[in-house]
Order: structure tokens, then sequence, then C-alpha cells
């Protein structure tokens, strides 16, 4: 088959499995940003990046639509130049709905089989918006500009053959109207790379070396914001450091925003909270390392003691299952997205995301006895392993489902 795989930041979700599909033969080519800088051994076509977003002055509650249906027409153009210029004619595109890339590529190539990413179905409540009253907006529109940045979601579910969804909790946040076309398959863990090691050594960028039985605590966001529990994390620092006077802390993360608004003043939600704190705590024994490779990451999960996981109800990220591959004790927050892969006392531990008392107590327990947890780190991986396993699990399922797309 011809497969055409769509993502601004590709190959995003899409790094294994389009290498995976080019293998077995298929055709297969991208369509990305022209401001994206990955790499890959997929055969790239880029779109011109768009303007910068409307004026919301103007356009009001229709921003969002404006700025991906924007984006939609950029992609249109250059799938227009595939098809008249190069005479390609896919069987199957594949895009992330996210940023409406796919919303017009049914008119370019009415024939073939359209299957979108389906990641989050954006609600005005009951998921991310609100839950953290802190940060809650108290202006009244604020739901009815969540329901308008429904309208391109909707639309490209409206248009699309088929759909997936990593997790149970992300394809529930669908309207149910679209549910019966969403398929669960998560991208997958490699968990052949991402093993427990007792002899696992890892060097920060700073020089600070940490081995497996270090009292280590690791905490870890793209970028450090509320969405992602950092404020929560760090509140609860002080009383874990005043217990645990040998115990180290990594911070791994950004100072940017990847989720939720900007704080004001020109300054970093990292520096906001840690200002909280910063008289109670030994800065000396945090570590702020900033975005890492990931084979540091990989050792810090093979090193830490706990690793705590906090987050809205909102998409759950890759690094809390690569953590409980690696064979990390997670201490996570109970909400939704954490709870489908932890039990409680099971194969993690579960704290309340608001609860700084409890997640410093739940610390401080995994920092003072680490082998009362052992069975919950072997649970933790074999969890990953039995359902989340890239190369036997997921790799499959989802080539299978790609290849099946144009089946009766």
């Amino acid at each position: 088959m011809k497969i055409l795989f769509v993502h601004q930041n590709f190959p995003g979700q899409f790094l294994h499995l389009a290498p995976a599909l080019m293998e077995r033969g298929h055709d297969v080519v991208a369509l990305t940003d022209e401001s994206n800088a990955r790499k890959s051994t997929i055969t790239t076509y880029r779109y011109r990046k768009p303007d910068g977003r409307p004026d919301s002055k103007i356009s009001q509650l229709g921003t969002t639509y404006t700025e991906m249906t924007n984006r939609a027409y950029r992609v249109a153009r250059a799938a227009r130049v595939l098809r008249d210029q190069h005479g390609y004619v896919p069987d199957v595109i594949f895009g992330h709905g996210g940023w409406g890339e796919t919303l017009f590529l049914r008119e370019i190539w009415p024939q073939a089989r359209l299957i979108v990413y389906a990641e989050l179905y954006y609600a005005p409540r009951g998921l991310d918006v609100g839950f953290d009253p802190e940060f809650a907006s108290k202006d009244e529109d604020k739901a009815l500009s969540v329901v308008a940045r429904q309208g391109h979601q909707a639309l490209m579910m409206a248009q699309c053959d088929d759909a997936l969804a990593p997790t149970e909790f992300q394809a529930d946040t669908f309207p149910a109207c679209f549910r019966d076309k969403i398929t669960i398959i998560h991208d997958g863990v490699d968990t052949d790379r991402l093993t427990p090691d007792p002899m696992a050594r890892v060097t920060l960028p700073s020089g600070v070396s940490f081995q497996a039985g270090d009292e280590l605590l690791t905490f870890i966001n793209r970028n450090l914001e509320p969405y992602r529990g950092y404020h929560s994390f760090v509140r609860a620092l002080p009383e874990v450091m005043r217990a645990r006077p040998n115990a180290q802390v990594v911070i791994i993360g950004g100072d940017d925003v990847s989720y939720g608004a900007r704080p004001g003043g020109g300054r970093t939600w990292k520096d906001i909270f840690l200002d909280e704190v910063r008289d109670r705590i030994d800065l000396t024994r945090v570590h702020f390392t900033g975005k890492v490779p990931y084979a540091t990451f990989t050792g810090l999960m093979q090193c830490t003691r706990a690793h705590c996981y906090l987050t809205v109800p909102f998409v759950l990220s890759w690094s809390m299952l690569e953590a409980m591959s690696a064979g990390a004790l997670v201490v996570g927050s109970r909400t939704a997205p954490v709870e489908e892969l932890i039990e409680d006392g099971v194969n993690g531990l579960l704290v309340d995301f608001f609860d700084t008392r409890e997640i410093a107590e739940t610390l401080i327990d995994c920092l003072a006895s680490p082998s009362d947890f052992a069975d919950l780190r072997r649970a933790a991986r074999a969890h990953i392993v039995n359902n989340y396993d890239l190369k036997r699990i997921c790799l499959p399922r989802l080539i299978s489902f790609v290849e099946g797309a144009l089946a009766p």
C-alpha cells in the first residue's frame, strides 16, 4: 500500500510504526511542517508553516478553529503538489488530528482511507479544564471557548474512516457518537531497552553521579508546569527532605509551557513554585537538569528509589510507562489516566494530586524502606511487558490496524 503519515512534528507517535510498515514493503512517506527538524528514515515532504495565530479580537471564540483550518489549508496545498506534480495517490492517510492537518485531505484524495490519531477531545468540565481550583478561570466564557475548540476535532472525527487512541481514558473523552470509530492501541514501550539494572549508573550534565540503590527521588515533565503537578511535588519537598536528610532529588524538565497558560510577569512556573519553598529545602540536594538525553533519563529510572508522576486528567505521558518498564517505583496521582495503569499497592502507589502531605509521606516511606516495595517494582515492569511491549504486542497490533484499513 501507499501510506501517507501526516504530523506537524513527524515522526511523533509514528516513530516505530512508519519504519515498520516500510520494512514490510509498503510505500511510506510523510508530510510535516517545514520547521520540523526531527530526522527520519522515511521520505518526508514539507508544507509551509502557517502564519501566526489569528487575531482573537476578530475571530473571538473561533481563534483555534481558524488556526487549525489555516494549517489544514497549507497541508492541502502541499498535498495538491504531491498529487498533481508527482502523481502521488495514497491508499491510506494516517494523520494526527490535533492540529487540524487532516481536515481537507478528503478533498484531495477522496478514495483514500483516512485514519486519525485521536489523542484527546477537549471538554469544558470533567477533564483538565477547572480540575485544579488554584488555576481555574473565573471567566464564564472559558467553557464556551473550550466548546469552540472542539470544532476541528468533531470535524476530523466525522470525516475519518477509523481512529486510534493510546488508552481507554483518552478514547473515552470522545463523544459517544464517535467512540465506535476508535481502536485502542498504545504506541508501545521498548521493554528490551528499558529494563531494571541493579548495576546502573548515571551522570547528570552537572557531573553529579548516581547509582542503583542510592536514595534518589525523581520527577520528570517535558516542561515543569501545573498540568503535570510540578507545584504539588515541589510543595511536598520540604517535608520529604527534612525527613530524609540524605535524599537527593532530580527534577527533569524545561522552563517553557507545554499545556495550559503561561504565568504572568515573564516568570516561569519552575521558579514561581520553587520560590515558595526555597528557604525550606537544601538546594544542594535538588538537581534541576533541564531536558536531558534519553540515555540519562533511562539511567535515572534504573537508579531512582521513587519516581513521582502527577497529572491532571489529560494525556498520559510516555515517561510513566517507561519508568515502570525500567522497574521504577512510581508514586502517581489518583487521576483517571494514571489509574488505568497503576493499581494502588499492586504495581505502584497512588496519592491525591492536591494533598502535599500525602505525597510527602508516601515518598518518605518509599525512600526509607526500598525493600518493602520490591514486589511493586516487579509487578510494574510485568504489567508493561505483558500489556504495552512495543515489539511483541503494540507494534504488531498497530501494523495490523493499518494494513487492515483497506480490508472489506
